[in-house]
């Protein structure tokens, strides 16, 4: 194609757009297909191939001709399963007609919330270290993202006490992850009553982003919008990716007010239409008859986390305990390296790919993300790689430091 001699195609680009830099996962995910022979710890999915019986039920739907739109809501038996799903886990009563939309991923339902509701200059709280789009796509929608350090002195759990400090008269929306990615945090029944009783005191919305609800460890799972008064503020949204093994199903959901869904189903309709009638098939079968999956991929995955942890630990990397999800979130600055040098160089030098802290946030410095939803043996192997990079890392230091 030839391009025509002083045209300037950066003149047509909105400035938001513009301005957004690049995934800093995806430019380092760019590195890692160039290098032969890594353990990559740094995808956000699960390893476990979609169970059986769910892709079947993909299989049988196409066989029987269900290639059609369904309603921009969704298939209303999906819906149906996914109310009565909150209402069993969760203790939330949704009508299926009004307040549920089915959606393509989890993903498209916090960037229909946030254009849904955000006017021009509106603050949105977003806890962090946090998953990379809350902060663009905030900004997409004419938002201004306010970032809420978490520590890992405070397991990287959101305090209230922390949260006041950051609001003020243009705050409209609190973003919420707990399991959190990337630290694997979760909150407690404490630190939600007292961030529900601000959400109350200043008149705030929440999108309760709940993808990895099904993966905790220390108890059942819990959402932020089952607590007393909080339903109606709360745009609750999860999907199929992670706790089904469905991430490139792209099936989605959100739950909210009848009146914030119907505004929310406005966008999807003239944006998306409908999520794939395939893949809602298969999202329907894996709420009838998936639980028991669901509970063997999450004792597979603790195992992967304590052999993780320990080994962490053991090789001198101060590391928080994760709660939920499948990442672990370790400290690296022991090695005197920044997190992007700690990444860079284990990929060259050991051929195992993390993802660097800043990736999910200027607190992330210092940090690494690593992911256990991979094998035990390849687990084992990035391990002895690691412990091997870090032990050569830290006689360096030392021999640095009695040399000065």
């Amino acid at each position: 194609m030839t391009i025509t001699c002083g045209f300037e195609a950066q003149r047509f680009i909105n400035p938001t757009v513009k301005n957004i830099p690049p995934s800093g996962i995806r430019r380092f995910f760019d590195m890692v297909a160039s290098t032969r022979g890594v353990i990559s710890l740094g995808v956000g999915e699960p390893d476990f191939v979609t169970p059986w019986h769910i892709r079947e039920a993909c299989v049988q739907s196409l066989e029987r001709g269900y290639t059609m739109y369904t309603s921009n809501y969704g298939l209303p038996e999906l819906r149906q399963a996914i109310a009565g799903y909150l209402a069993e886990r969760f203790g939330l009563s949704y009508d299926p007609q009004k307040q549920v939309m089915v959606t393509i991923g989890a993903s498209e339902a916090v960037d229909l919330a946030l254009r849904t509701v955000i006017n021009p200059g509106d603050e949105v709280l977003i806890p962090e270290p946090c998953y990379v789009s809350y902060r663009p796509i905030t900004q997409l929608a004419g938002g201004v993202p306010v970032t809420v350090p978490t520590t890992m002195e405070d397991e990287f759990a959101l305090t209230a006490a922390r949260l006041e400090k950051y609001i003020t008269p243009r705050t409209k929306i609190l973003i919420l992850c707990f399991p959190n990615n990337p630290t694997g945090a979760v909150l407690n029944e404490a630190e939600m009553q007292a961030i529900a009783a601000l959400v109350k005191k200043y008149n705030l919305l929440v999108i309760s982003d709940e993808i990895y609800a099904e993966l905790r460890y220390d108890g059942p799972p819990r959402s932020f919008a089952a607590l007393p008064g909080m339903q109606e503020r709360t745009i609750l949204v999860s999907g199929f990716s992670k706790a089904f093994a469905m991430t490139g199903w792209r099936v989605g959901y959100v739950a909210a007010h009848p009146d914030l869904l119907a505004a929310m189903v406005k966008i999807h309709q003239y944006t998306i239409l409908c999520a794939p009638v395939m893949g809602q098939m298969a999202a329907l079968e894996a709420l009838r008859n998936g639980r028991q999956d669901v509970e063997r991929m999450v004792a597979e995955y603790d195992r992967r986390r304590r052999l993780v942890v320990s080994r962490l630990r053991e090789m001198g990397l101060e590391c928080f305990e994760p709660r939920g999800a499948f990442y672990v979130f370790p400290s690296i600055k022991v090695t005197g390296l920044t997190s992007t040098q700690f990444a860079e160089e284990l990929l060259k030098e050991e051929k195992v790919a993390v993802v660097p802290g800043p990736a999910f946030g200027s607190s992330g410095e210092g940090f690494i993300r690593c992911s256990y939803a991979t094998s035990l043996a390849e687990l084992t192997e990035a391990m002895n790689r690691m412990e091997r990079f870090v032990a050569r890392r830290l006689a360096f230091k030392h021999r640095a430091v009695a040399h000065a």
